[in-house]
């Protein structure tokens, strides 16, 4: 397969249904999905795991690659005039977690 040069990393998602909170819910399956990112998904997830806010590794993965999917779909997005509002707080609070996982990491 020959990959073609893109300007996002692109990704294909997948969320698998493991269990239900009751015995009387069906799984739903497997959700699949394709989309893309400026930033590298792998390193996000390790920089967040190794910032040790999250109590595990999987809560931190879940927590980066849904913070990166929506910043990208507001992103994506920014004419819409209900995805505008969460343009500038969602700037501030990722600056404000890249300044704190800096800090984290010096000490």
């Amino acid at each position: 397969q020959v990959l073609m040069a893109t300007r996002e990393h692109r990704y294909r998602i997948t969320v698998e249904h493991i269990a239900t909170p009751r015995e009387d819910q069906p799984l739903r399956g497997t959700l699949t999905f394709e989309d893309g990112n400026h930033d590298d998904l792998f390193r996000i997830v390790e920089l967040q795991r190794a910032a040790g806010r999250f109590k595990s590794g999987d809560e931190a993965a879940a927590f980066a690659v849904g913070l990166k999917l929506l910043g990208e779909a507001v992103l994506r997005n920014r004419d819409d005039p209900l995805l505008q509002q969460l343009q500038g707080p969602l700037r501030d609070f990722i600056g404000q977690l890249k300044a704190d996982n800096a800090a984290r990491s010096n000490g």
